[in-house]
């Protein structure tokens, strides 16, 4: 049976039954078997449609059956018998009728049959033929054909019914058009007539004078309307709609030609790689496709139907609505959000599917097509970049030139709105998250996890490798040496630095991070910083002639456990200064931020502060500030746009300073200011603090409540939010020389069931009267200081002398109070202790006044010069600090602009003559003077000049002479001086890309040109070599060099080797190469997995992660990701407004160049060897070591 046809067994049954009683012809026929020749005979029945045949003429089972309808039945010839001659084949085909059944299904086999009479045959066919209903299906063709034709000339008539009826409508109006201008007509006619008759009578003259008249009339007019026209072409609303007119037509050009940019990028490049990449040897994978041209096909097909829509609105000038199409657009344009995500990691796909030789020329291949103009694909690939900033400024612009009252002005500032928010969604996408993807990226690292580092308000500060000391009892110091190497490789810690914790870990052979089992996760809650060792110490004295004044120190105090130090020897004195900086400053954040924050909890989420809530200029956008939705490591937001004025403000405001934003902003700011502004600024900070602070700052210092809540404190001590409260430098300084210890401010909870409160009383020897005082209006917040004081040695009490009448006279600069002390319950007042009042720690009790009345002892004269004191002594401290970190950071600054050295040196004499300076205060100036008028620091390290001079004296030595060791220490070393040597100011603009980068960046082309200079060596080094084993030997050496400088963390020198290896003239010795061992060419590929450029230098990044510097990274992975920000986002907005979020991302980049710049090798320098790789007279230039190259192993014949 037909296996095509389905049925039902009973079914077919049943029609068997009845083809036997009903058949339309029944009867034994031949059929032929599907073997060779063989014909069996069958009883056949024949009953409407379907042939059944039978084994005999009794069977009631049919063998088979065949569904005819559609087949053809045709007379076949008698097929000639074997063996039998020509009279015997033609008496076989008398004798026997043969015909054929074709069936209209393809793959079904014809159905051959034979019967004995050529009658009985013709009716088999002629019975055969009505079955398969052929008649039928041709009359139904047929009647389908005229039915189609009917149907035609159907329409056709309705069409021309439907023309025939608008011709007679229009006639139909046309008659009434005429008709109504003959009437019209007949009564202009009518009135004329009078005219007429009259004027047939005038006189000649009259009519010449009427003539004139009627000519002057129309001049008139003419020229009024002339002057209308005029005077509209010449107004502004003319003018304005010209402009939009032209904004239009323009942004329509520039429409037509971004479709035409992504037509070619699409048609021209992403299609043919997609074809390339389904070939049988494709040059590059569909993944790589996708991640390149990320939805660049979508963009391309929403951009025609905008350029469509765009034209038709054109056609229907000038009537230009386009703020449908804006509508229409919105919704679509987040496919550039995933774009703009993906771009930077599609041109590192690119570059690495560059290296293939053979993607390489088909990419070359597609970019010489004539409608690309000498362009390249990374061309096109970044155009999609700039095109929501491109709409958002034709939109401003349109807005500019479109009048309030325009009909789609309100839904053109919708569109301008919603594509603004796009922007800058796009940009923090980008910015923001830097952060969080540093913190989770060092989270994975430590093997035991982090649980702090998830916290969204952990800032990264920096990282770096120290040498922790070990301690005995009470701190002292274990008397080992700084080079002991014992100490430097069990005591060698990885320190992490964030806005609230220090991480103390140990990093094992594979890499991974440890955290240490006690003092591994530090608070700086809990931490006092202790920079120089007392000189009264003398165990510190020690300590700081052994380690040279490299070490500091980390008092710990946890609430719950006995206190603990943590000693750290840093590995130079411009790395200490960077560390103490930072730790300090990330210390006192905190302890400002809590002593403003209700109640402080380490781990809490970010919350604005009751004091920030109150200040709108801090968190509410205005005119010359926008805000961030990011809060900062002071729990303020941070700010995206800025005047250069607000900038200024945000540095001096004394109510906080953010670690993260002082770094950003001492990084940046030549980019939109001048070193003697912020200089200036300082200057005026310090001289004239009350009018130099912005208002609301100084409201916020001499706040007052109306009522104090709190209780007194029985013991001074709180359970558990006691804090130690510090500054840079160390806060544990009194004018007497009894071992008074530092005092704390406890930061208390109004939770707590009691609350200390703070008395302030002077210990003059004539104390003026007391007082009453009228509060301040502002609210109460609801932190407590309290202060606590320690005991005191008796006889450093007794001995301690009272202070001068005259130090506390109010025509004089206000001075300190002489004597803190608490207020018991019952009234008593413990013994008074003299001590100066720190800048930090007076204004914590500034900051701790705003929530208590005036505390008792003070009259208005004497409160209203302590609180003068207070805002001199933190202005001076502001200043002290900012000063700090521009100088012990930015060295540079000061040694390439000698006046704003003279500026500063200036400066800080004035403050040392300041009588009512602190000590502390007086220590820090010191300090910063001193590390400003010494010597350049750098100069104790080698310079490449140096180096150069040097070479003359040296004996030359040749590449078989040296060890790889040799060889790849003194590339390190060279790599890392001229790393070293880059300033950071050369990191900003773009320089290393402009037409003048030599003069702009010299020591970035420098180093560009010494990675070149090795590149070429190697290779040179290698092309020398005549013999196939010499240049295999050599290969090997230098994979061993590569391999070496992997280990000594000098990325930059293994990127020399392997890109020399890879050149074209290299490359191609396939001789050459099969003499080189299989394990230096695994150790190759090893290597060039970790310096890939795939996925951003991915393997690179999380390698440099896991290093302990010092190391030398690939400078261009940084100039790649700074091009990419300096592209993407502007410096400054429309109004002019500084964009501080780029300035974070760029400094953010600078800080992580700076880290592996300021840690230098400890490699001895080796001129023999440096001559060697300095000598450029080894050095083959690209096409002579091509053509040496071809020389050595020419070209096999094609």
């Amino acid at each position: 049976m037909q296996k095509s046809v389905r049925y039902n067994e009973g079914h077919a049954l049943y029609l068997a039954f009845l083809a036997r009683k009903e058949g339309t012809k029944r009867g034994f026929l031949s059929k032929k078997a599907t073997e060779a020749s063989r014909w069996h005979e069958k009883w056949f029945a024949l009953y409407q449609n379907v042939l059944f045949y039978f084994e005999g003429e009794q069977s009631c089972r049919p063998a088979g059956m065949y569904l005819l309808e559609g087949c053809s039945c045709e007379r076949a010839l008698a097929p000639p018998r074997a063996g039998a001659g020509p009279g015997g084949a033609r008496d076989a085909l008398d004798k026997q009728y043969y015909f054929t059944v074709l069936f209209g299904h393809e793959g079904q086999k014809p159905l051959e049959l034979r019967c004995e009479e050529e009658q009985d045959g013709k009716e088999w066919m002629e019975a055969i033929h009505q079955a398969s209903y052929a008649d039928i299906l041709i009359e139904r063709e047929v009647l389908m054909q005229k039915y189609i034709h009917l149907v035609q000339i159907v329409e056709t008539e309705k069409i021309a019914a439907n023309q025939l009826r608008h011709q007679l409508e229009d006639q139909d109006t046309e008659i009434e058009r005429l008709k109504s201008e003959i009437i019209a007509l007949n009564k202009t006619k009518e009135r004329m007539r009078p005219y007429q008759s009259n004027q047939e009578d005038e006189d000649p003259d009259i009519k010449k004078i009427k003539k004139v008249q009627s000519f002057m009339r129309g001049w008139l007019c003419r020229r009024k309307w002339k002057t209308i026209v005029q005077d509209y072409i010449c107004s502004p609303h003319a003018e304005s709609m010209r402009k939009r007119n032209q904004i239009v037509f323009t942004m329509v050009e520039a429409e037509s030609e971004y479709v035409h940019q992504l037509y070619i990028l699409v048609n021209g490049f992403l299609r043919p790689l997609r074809m390339a990449a389904s070939s049988k040897k494709p040059p590059i994978s569909h993944d790589d496709v996708s991640s390149i041209f990320l939805n660049s096909e979508t963009i391309m097909f929403l951009h025609e139907i905008f350029h469509q829509g765009l034209k038709a609105r054109i056609a229907n000038w000038p009537t230009l609505i386009l703020a449908d199409l804006f509508d229409i657009l919105l919704p679509m344009l987040n496919i550039y959000q995933e774009f703009v995500r993906n771009h930077q990691y599609s041109l590192q796909v690119l570059a690495n599917c560059k290296q293939n030789r053979d993607f390489d020329k088909l990419l070359k291949q597609y970019e010489a097509n004539p409608a690309c103009e000498g362009r390249m694909l990374e061309t096109f690939l970044t155009y999609p970049m700039f095109q929501i900033p491109r709409y958002i400024i034709t939109l401003h612009e349109l807005l500019a030139h479109t009048p309030h009252e325009h009909v789609e002005r309100k839904s053109l500032e919708f569109a301008k709105s919603k594509l603004e928010e796009l922007s800058r969604v796009m940009h923090d996408e980008v910015s923001d998250t830097e952060n969080i993807r540093k913190n989770l990226a060092i989270e994975r690292m430590i093997v035991e996890g982090c649980d702090i580092l998830l916290d969204t308000s952990q800032t990264f500060i920096r990282q770096g490798s120290l040498i922790q000391v070990p301690s005995v009892e009470r701190g002292k110091l274990s008397k080992v040496r700084l080079g002991s190497l014992s100490l430097k490789k069990e005591g060698e810690r990885q320190c992490f630095l964030f806005t609230k914790h220090f991480l103390i870990c140990t990093r094992s052979s594979g890499g991974k991070l440890h955290l240490l089992k006690t003092g591994g996760v530090l608070s700086l809650i809990e931490c006092t910083l202790v920079e120089e060792p007392d000189t009264s110490d003398d165990d510190s004295k020690g300590s700081g002639q052994v380690f040279g004044h490299l070490d500091f120190k980390i008092v710990v105090e946890p609430p719950d456990a006995a206190p603990f130090t943590v000693v750290l020897l840093a590995p130079s004195r411009q790395e200490k200064a960077a560390w103490t900086s930072d730790i300090s400053q990330c210390v006192d954040n905190i302890r400002c931020n809590g002593l403003m924050t209700i109640v402080f909890e380490e781990n809490s989420k970010v919350s604005v502060p009751h004091m920030i809530k109150s200040d709108a200029r801090l968190h509410k956008d205005d005119t010359d500030i926008c805000f961030s939705k990011t809060l900062n490591s002071c729990k303020v937001p941070q700010i995206r746009y800025a005047s250069v004025e607000r900038l200024l403000e945000r540095l001096t405001d004394l109510r906080f300073l953010s670690i993260d934003f002082l770094n950003t902003f001492l990084h940046t700011y030549r980019i939109f200011t001048t070193a003697a502004v912020v200089l200036g600024k300082l200057s005026d900070i310090y001289k004239r603090p009350f009018t130099s602070i912005p208002v609301r700052s100084l409201e916020l210092f001499f706040a007052t409540s109306q009522n104090s809540r709190g209780e007194h404190l029985v013991d001074g001590k709180s359970p558990r939010l006691c804090r130690k409260f510090s500054s840079p430098p160390p806060l544990a300084v009194s004018r007497t020389s009894s071992p008074v210890r530092a005092r704390k401010l406890s930061l208390t909870s109004p939770l707590n069931s009691r609350i200390g409160a703070l008395d302030l009383t002077a210990s003059s020897a004539s104390s003026s009267p007391t007082t009453t005082h009228s509060p301040a209006a502002s609210p109460p917040p609801h932190t407590a200081a309290v202060l606590e004081s320690a005991p005191v040695d008796r006889a450093g009490v007794e001995s301690s002398p009272v202070a001068d009448a005259t130090e506390l006279s109010p025509c004089r600069s206000p001075s300190t109070p002489r004597h803190l002390r608490y207020r018991q319950p019952g009234g008593q007042t413990a013994d008074n202790s003299h001590c100066s009042v720190s800048p930090a720690s007076a204004f914590a009790i500034a900051t701790a006044a705003a929530g208590h009345g005036s505390p008792p002892g003070f009259n208005n004269t004497e409160r209203t010069c302590d609180k003068e004191f207070i805002i001199r002594r933190t202005a001076t401290n502001r200043v002290l600090n900012v000063l700090r970190h521009w100088v012990s950071k930015h060295a540079q600054d000061f040694e390439l602009n000698n006046e704003l050295k003279m500026n500063v040196l200036n400066l800080l004499e004035e403050v040392l003559r300041d009588p009512d300076l602190l000590p502390q205060e007086r220590k820090a100036t010191a300090n910063i003077l001193r590390a400003l008028s010494q010597d350049d620091q750098d100069d104790i390290h080698l310079k490449l000049e140096d180096i150069i001079q040097l070479m003359d004296c040296a004996k030359a030595e040749c590449f078989e002479t040296l060890s790889a060791m040799e060889l790849a220490e003194q590339i390190t070393l060279l790599d890392h001086i001229v790393f070293r040597s880059i300033p950071y100011e050369e990191f900003l603009g773009q320089g290393w890309m402009k037409l003048d980068k030599n003069e702009r960046t010299p020591y970035i082309m420098k180093t560009s040109q010494h990675f070149n200079d090795m590149s070429n060596l190697v290779a040179s080094q290698i092309m020398n070599y005549a013999d196939v084993s010499s240049r295999a030997n050599a290969i090997e050496k230098w994979v061993a060099v590569a391999d070496i400088c992997r280990c000594l963390h000098n990325y930059n020198g293994v990127l020399e080797i392997t890109s020399a290896l890879n050149r074209s003239a290299i490359y191609r010795l396939k001789k050459t190469w099969a003499k080189v061992s299989k394990q230096t060419k695994a150790l190759m590929d090893k290597l060039q997995k970790t310096i890939s450029s795939e996925g951003r230098f991915k393997n690179l990044r999380e390698t440099l992660k896991n290093c302990n510097p010092p190391a030398v990274p690939y400078l261009g992975m940084y100039l790649t990701d700074l091009a990419f920000i300096e592209e993407g986002t502007p410096n400054f907005t429309e109004e002019g407004l500084v964009n501080f979020s780029k300035m974070r991302m760029i400094s953010h980049i600078i800080r992580e160049i700076r880290q592996f710049q300021q840690t230098s090798y400890r490699i001895d320098h080796q001129p023999k060897v440096t001559q060697y790789l300095l000598d450029k007279a080894l050095i083959i230039d690209e096409d002579t070591l091509y053509e040496l190259s071809l020389k050595i192993e020419p070209r096999l014949p094609a």
